[in-house]
């Protein structure tokens, strides 16, 4: 049975500016290969409504889970709660049980929960919340979409949150083989493995050294140790050392 699949929507501004570079899809696909959901596609959208929405409604139906990051914070541009619930047609309003996570936390700090801060709260009617240990604004999850925050450490301690809840298949093993080759002269031969072996994933991830040598490291992907071990012998056969 093939793994469950899974894709990724990272949304702002500040990423397509080149402002900020994005860590949370790293972090996302190795978390995601350790449990066997293969990820497999991900998409950065601007703080713009209707591509959010449109973003959102194609992912979640050609993905069994989606994870977004970013634009649930308290900001006039933080616009993916709304966005959410226009997705799913949902309401969406000041929740109490965020809204109780949230005045909590500020009471403890001695801070004003004001009115930007209450946005956080702003959680879709048919939303599960999402925990985060960091700085308590949850993340919520709506039907297969888990919406969680942009800032890395607050991503990372709500996917550790949500992987529990979800239904993994085998882990992928990946084994890397280096060929001192250029890919014109091993394109032929690879792809003869890549077509004997359909069930794994090839890749060829090509460099060049300072002296001017070419070579590639080979990439194999897949979930079975023994069909993986075969197509590197089969790789080490056509290309000996």
């Amino acid at each position: 049975m093939p793994n469950p699949t899974a894709a990724m929507l990272v949304i702002g501004d500040e990423i397509l500016s080149g402002r900020t570079r994005d860590a949370n899809m790293y972090h996302l696909a190795n978390e995601l290969t350790g449990i066997g959901i293969d990820l497999k596609e991900v998409r950065v959208v601007s703080d713009d409504a209707p591509a959010i929405i449109a973003a959102v409604q194609a992912l979640s139906a050609g993905y069994d889970s989606v994870f977004t990051s970013g634009g649930i914070g308290p900001t006039h541009d933080d616009i993916t709660a709304d966005c959410i619930a226009a997705a799913f047609n949902d309401t969406i309003d000041v929740r109490d049980d965020a809204r109780a996570l949230l005045q909590a936390h500020y009471d403890r700090d001695g801070k004003d929960f004001n009115e930007a801060r209450q946005r956080m709260a702003r959680i879709p009617a048919s939303a599960t919340l999402i925990d985060n240990p960091v700085s308590v604004a949850p993340g919520f999850r709506v039907q297969n979409v888990h919406v969680m925050a942009g800032v890395p450490s607050v991503f990372r301690a709500m996917v550790a949150s949500v992987l529990p809840t979800l239904t993994g298949g085998a882990p992928l093993i990946s084994e890397n083989l280096r060929i001192d080759r250029g890919e014109g002269d091993i394109a032929g031969p690879l792809g003869a493995v890549d077509a004997k072996y359909p069930e794994l994933s090839i890749g060829s991830y090509p460099f060049q050294q300072e002296n001017g040598q070419y070579g590639a490291n080979i990439v194999i992907r897949g979930t079975d140790l023994d069909m993986i071990n075969a197509a590197l012998a089969d790789l080490r056969a056509a290309f000996p050392a």
